[in-house]
């Protein structure tokens, strides 16, 4: 069962999504300006505002934890915390922007590596999806639980739509239509709520994007893994991760093997 701190914290995300969520759609739909970060990424005002609210309240709260967040700067501060919250303002940014409504407000409490506590909010769809180690995940009111289709063949993947048809050549199966989400975040949590069986998150995904689903799709009975089959660890000095795939246990070893091959092909290609 979740320990006391994680139900504190649990009700703490989930008040902080909720208001963060709500500002957030004040600019959504209103043109917010904007600026470019790095040589492919953009920030938005909206995304500097809600990352203001969620510090103000979520560290406000617990001024002994860590913190990590996509829209502020980095310190070694948080390697010195046991518990840090692992925070994307707006996951989706892109998404956002353009009016399209599958963005995401993603939180997560991360301790010794592993997320103990995980909100992720999808204010335009009026979804909410939480989970605390232990406990569950749920949508809302409703308990989730990963599908249990066993193959790849008419499967339903969410993802980069060359790495879809790469794993499926790997594999030797037709490749399946794949739905691409730009919230990375919600991408996986669909395979918790069984709405979709394979989720692949690309090489170079960060905590932020991964932390707050990676927990809703283990309480959900599924896995979040890399082609080794090892699970990601958050909160070290490097916060990207290689290529991922969330999935139920049955079908995530093979597609696995199948993003071993894809990733290998893309090393090939890169030298």
């Amino acid at each position: 069962m979740a320990s006391a701190d994680d139900e504190a914290d649990l009700r703490l995300l989930l008040a902080a999504a909720e208001e963060a969520g709500a500002l957030a759609m004040r600019w959504f739909g209103h043109d917010p300006q904007t600026w470019p970060k790095g040589d492919t990424s953009i920030v938005s005002e909206a995304d500097l505002a809600v990352d203001r609210l969620l510090a103000e309240r979520l560290r406000g709260a617990r001024p002994g934890y860590g913190w990590l967040s996509e829209e502020t700067a980095d310190t070694d501060e948080r390697l010195s915390r046991r518990r840090v919250f692992v925070v994307d303002p707006i996951d989706g940014t892109r998404a956002f922007l353009a009016g399209e409504k599958e963005w995401t407000v993603a939180l997560a409490v991360v301790e010794d590596g592993r997320p103990q506590v995980a909100v992720l909010a999808a204010p335009a769809l009026a979804e909410v999806f939480s989970a605390a180690r232990g406990r569950g995940a749920f949508l809302g009111g409703r308990r989730l639980q990963v599908g249990t289709r066993e193959s790849l063949g008419g499967a339903r993947l969410a993802g980069p739509k060359r790495a879809v048809r790469m794993i499926a050549e790997t594999l030797g199966v037709p490749a399946p239509a794949a739905r691409f989400v730009p919230s990375l975040a919600y991408r996986l949590a669909l395979v918790a709520a069984d709405r979709v069986d394979v989720a692949i998150a690309g090489p170079n995904a960060h905590d932020w994007d991964l932390a707050a689903a990676d927990l809703i799709v283990e309480e959900a009975g599924g896995r979040l893994a890399g082609f080794d089959g090892a699970a990601p660890a958050y909160n070290g000095r490097t916060t990207t991760h290689p290529a991922l795939v969330a999935a139920n246990p049955a079908i995530g070893a093979g597609v696995a093997r199948g993003m071993a091959e894809w990733q290998r092909r893309q090393e090939e290609e890169a030298s």
